[in-house]
């Protein structure tokens, strides 16, 4: 379902729990429990996200989370409702800056644990296919991650 990796900051349990529940909501969502897919998730610091958004962007400022979907939206819709996935397959791989995390928990008046979920959440919609550069796009989107932490219990406050 996923697996986590550090880059330059001490491995957590407490944001592994976070996760753990987080990507089983999603993927109970999407109705993913039976395939294989695998997302990856490196947590690792403001200045590591900045060059991996910098190589990857051309924007040379650090981030909360960056998204590499293997599949376009039509692709992976077609494949999970045709559930053509036999063998283990990488549906993406999500990179959250820990740090980015701690301020914008900050900055909202929320928890840590809220943040990071909705980084998880969000990153996950990303690699699903869903966006929001468009108004429309963005309802969508918001209303998905909504549901995933409104069962999680995990409010803004």
């Amino acid at each position: 379902m996923f697996e986590i990796e550090y880059l330059d900051i001490p491995n957590n349990t407490e944001y592994e729990n976070t996760i753990n529940k987080v990507v089983q909501e999603c993927f109970k969502e999407e109705k993913l429990e039976k395939s294989k897919l695998i997302i990856t998730i490196t947590l690792t610091n403001n200045e590591n996200i900045q060059k991996i958004n910098k190589e990857y962007r051309n924007i040379d400022r650090a981030t909360d989370v960056l998204s590499f979907p293997m599949f376009e939206r039509n692709e992976l819709a077609e494949k999970i409702e045709k559930n053509k996935f036999p063998c283990e397959d990488v549906l993406g791989e999500l990179i959250i800056s820990i740090e980015k995390v701690e301020e914008q928990a900050k900055e909202y008046g929320h928890s840590f644990e809220r943040e990071l979920a909705y980084m998880t959440v969000h990153g996950f919609y990303h690699l699903m296919g869903y966006d929001h550069m468009e108004d429309n796009e963005k309802k969508e989107m918001r209303e998905k991650e909504d549901v995933i932490l409104k069962r999680l219990n995990i409010t803004r406050e």
